[in-house]
């Protein structure tokens, strides 16, 4: 309710991109779960996205959100501009079409505040650009709650190429300075992210609240995930001793998948993995697979190395029970809500020390944290942790504790 009022809430969401409408990824998981999070407390929601790709499969219960009779959809088009590539997946799209999105975007919201419809604006990342520079005059402005999300534009992802990166996103660097400017508060979704927000936006630190992206742990704890977990195990020949590492992300450089596709050849050759029977599941796509899957051949990993593609939820979760290790090697990262959902199996994580990260695995208690890049360190963490199994559930469990604890919605 509106304080002092009787009144509900009326929120508008604006984001380039939701699940399912759009994409599977971090941000759309968590705009979805949001949104479907605002209205079980009553809110009225209005969603300002992009008009749904028709050709992309919808999952039913995902799906459920929508039609809410508490939520109004309210579709800009993206446009993607010539040769800047496809939605949402290069530098030149991100730094053309995206601003584009958020000036048209962030207007509706500007419109909606001025017709009186709702109580507060919640932008992700430049979404809403046009309400940061143009908001209603006076009393018409409503409040402007700003969610950066991973800052992706001001941190090189591939150290390669930091410098064409930095001039790429320059024009999205300038787009969310706006936004965060004009924004009442302006989330860090972790407490390790609250320094870079502060290092790269300009805003005083009183402006900065810590609210983490969850997950639904309802989700994770699918009754059916254990037995297919299971059977995935068998599927690949794997005894319930063996061991089954499992990483979930979209296939692109900054995720690091390259460096551990190193590492294990390492650990193949003359480490942990020489002695057992072992397999790594990578579960996502990208622009990377074929780049991965000639580094896979030419390293001899072959016959141990699956990239499975994407995953539908029951699989997803049934690949979380089936791991014996989850390991997330990336390069930079916001939040990541892969690890989470690890975590919330009761899976030990070996990740690289990016993003938010620290705020989700205390080394010792429920996983490795590594410098990222750093393939040697990688290789020793995932050996330290298959040199006593036993430990792992443990640790799992303690993972579990913490999503439970920070992390859940």
């Amino acid at each position: 309710m509106v304080p002092g009022t009787t009144r509900p809430l009326r929120v508008a969401v604006l984001a380039r991109s939701v699940y399912p409408m759009h994409a599977y990824g971090g941000l759309e998981r968590h705009v979805h779960d949001l949104v479907r999070c605002l209205l079980a407390r009553e809110v009225r929601v209005t969603l300002v996205t992009p008009p749904a790709r028709r050709s992309r499969p919808i999952d039913p219960a995902a799906d459920a959100v929508f039609r809410d009779p508490r939520l109004t959809l309210v579709p800009v088009p993206y446009q993607t501009f010539p040769f800047a590539g496809r939605r949402g997946t290069t530098i030149l799209d991100r730094s053309t079409a995206y601003p584009w999105f958020g000036w048209r975007a962030g207007r509706v919201a500007a419109r909606l505040a001025e017709a009186g419809t709702i109580d507060l604006v919640h932008g992700l990342g430049a979404s809403a650009l046009g309400y940061a520079l143009a908001p209603p005059a006076g009393t018409r402005r409503v409040p402007f709650v700003f969610n950066p999300q991973g800052l992706e534009e001001f941190g090189a992802t591939d150290p390669g190429r930091a410098r064409l990166k930095r001039v790429g996103y320059w024009p999205l660097r300038l787009a969310v300075r706006a936004c965060a400017r004009a924004a009442d508060r302006v989330i860090a979704t972790d407490r390790a992210l609250v320094a870079p927000v502060l290092a790269h936006l300009p805003i005083a630190p009183d402006v900065v609240r810590v609210i983490p992206n969850a997950i639904e742990l309802a989700e994770s704890d699918r009754p059916d995930a254990p037995a297919r977990g299971a059977s995935l195990r068998a599927e690949l020949g794997l005894g319930p001793t063996d061991v089954l590492l499992l990483s979930v992300g979209r296939l692109e450089a900054n995720k690091g998948f390259g460096d551990l596709v190193r590492a294990l050849a390492t650990l193949a050759a003359d480490g942990p993995l020489a002695a057992c029977n072992w397999r790594w599941v990578l579960v996502g796509d990208g622009p990377m697979r074929s780049q991965l899957q000639s580094a896979v051949a030419a390293l001899g990993l072959g016959a141990h190395v699956r990239l499975s593609g994407r995953a539908d939820d029951r699989d997803l979760h049934a690949w979380y029970e089936a791991a014996t290790l989850f390991v997330h090697p990336t390069l930079y990262e916001g939040s990541s809500l892969v690890t989470l959902e690890a975590m919330a199996h009761r899976r030990a994580v070996v990740a690289t020390r990016a993003g938010g990260l620290p705020d989700k695995i205390a080394p010792g208690i429920n996983g490795w944290l590594v410098p990222p890049g750093d393939v040697a360190a990688l290789g020793r963490a995932i050996g330290d942790a298959l040199s006593d199994t036993e430990r792992l559930a443990s640790m799992g469990w303690e993972g579990r504790k913490i999503v439970e604890r920070e992390f859940s919605w």
